[in-house]
């Protein structure tokens, strides 16, 4: 007898492999391991076994327990006290959703899917704030190819959850790096979900892809979506450390707008930023004592800064990416008396750690405290930081002063 021909395999469009690709990455991990596991560290250790010992005829307490125990990786005997306790539960409390958590768990275990997806199915309908069901319909959703479908259940958890973000934000952080995933969380996001705002400033803080939460945060703001200003800051300080200071700048350009790469911002202290980025001026405070702080003024703004006896430090820093060339630094300090080997002074200093120059700070009362010096930048250092730093002191009241206004600008033609 001949053999029947080898049945051939499907070729897929890439449409269709991309589609795949953004399942998986929407998806917790794959399956029950996933789900149980993440329903484990959502429930965490309770006082479920207690209070069952104390109220063993409660079946909300019993449900709980019965939850507990299924998940994670039980051994046999503790799956099938979860399977007792939950029908138990279902008996004394027919309302206890956690119980057809624990039930649906242990038949994924031996491999009945019709029975997982009845009782998760009847489980939602009792509750929409069961955690382990709506982990479950996620993976469900992604096994069945549904990227609408995972995201409604994703909304779901996380409007009811307060353990879903933890377990869920790092997926959908990840997640959106797949343009498709992207695209359908940002219809999600149009509905104005309550943890909406949340998630933009989780993945812009501790997104594993800066780059990728970027171009999901320009997708929103051209849907005029809106995007929390911390977001915005978070993600061009992710992109600058991420090595990726081009992006990093013209993402900040777009939040602060007419910027330019050839000159420091913000001269007077103005902005009064809440949360600045690393190219606005950041005052440093720190544990040694350190202190420094951008006040407003009639005419703009100042930084007061003190530092203790004896304390040497940064206390103002701007990042920059000047191109090669001569810079002038210019401007005025009030408050500032010490001797000359204590007094502050102004630093350009190179991402790979060389210090392009110095710009002391005379004392203010000297020439109305107007102080004026230069740097050159050379093409070997693209990224640079200006600093003010304060020098220890022996004097009692240590380092104390204002500056008024400060200016990093072109001084002549570029460096070769």
């Amino acid at each position: 007898m001949p053999r029947p021909a080898a049945r051939s395999v499907p070729q897929r469009s890439p449409r269709a492999w991309a589609g795949r690709g953004a399942l998986a990455a929407l998806a917790l991990v794959c399956g029950y391991v996933s789900t149980t596991q993440s329903l484990g560290a959502a429930i965490g250790k309770s006082a479920a076994e207690r209070a069952h010992a104390l109220a063993p005829g409660d079946g909300r307490i019993a449900a709980e327990l019965a939850e507990q125990l299924a998940a994670g990786d039980p051994d046999p005997a503790s799956r099938a006290r979860a399977d007792a306790l939950a029908r138990s539960a279902l008996a004394a409390e027919p309302l206890a959703a956690p119980a057809l958590t624990a039930l649906a768990l242990n038949a994924q275990v031996r491999g009945d899917t019709g029975t997982t997806r009845r009782l998760f199915a009847h489980s939602n309908r009792l509750s929409r704030r069961e955690l382990g069901a709506r982990l479950w319909m996620i993976e469900d959703a992604v096994a069945r190819n549904d990227i609408p479908g995972a995201l409604r259940h994703y909304d779901i958890a996380l409007r009811t959850s307060r353990a879903a973000p933890d377990l869920l934000f790092p997926v959908l952080s990840a997640a959106i790096a797949d343009p498709t995933v992207a695209a359908a969380v940002a219809d999600t996001l149009a509905a104005r979900p309550p943890w909406g705002g949340n998630f933009i400033e989780y993945a812009a803080a501790l997104g594993a892809d800066p780059v990728a939460t970027t171009a999901f945060i320009d997708r929103l703001t051209r849907r005029d979506l809106p995007v929390p200003a911390a977001a915005r800051v978070s993600a061009v300080n992710a992109l600058v450390n991420a090595g990726r200071s081009d992006l990093a700048w013209a993402s900040y350009a777009r939040l602060r707008g007419d910027v330019a790469r050839d000159r420091s911002r913000d001269p007077q202290f103005a902005a009064q930023l809440a949360s600045p980025t690393v190219f606005d001026w950041v005052a440093i405070n720190n544990d040694a004592g350190v202190y420094a702080a951008i006040q407003p003024t009639e005419d703009g703004g100042i930084v007061d800064f003190a530092v203790p006896a004896t304390v040497s430090g940064i206390v103002l820093q701007q990042a920059q990416l000047l191109p090669p060339g001569r810079y002038a630094l210019a401007g005025a300090s009030a408050g500032i008396d010490q001797l000359s080997d204590a007094r502050p002074y102004w630093q350009l200093v190179c991402t790979d750690g060389r210090e392009l120059g110095r710009v002391e700070l005379p004392n203010s009362s000297a020439n109305d405290g107007r102080f004026a010096g230069g740097f050159t930048v050379d093409a070997a250092c693209p990224a640079q930081m200006l600093r003010l730093v304060a020098r220890a002191s022996t004097a009692v009241g240590g380092v104390t002063g204002q500056i008024t206004r400060a200016a990093l600008t072109p001084a002549g033609p570029r460096a070769e």
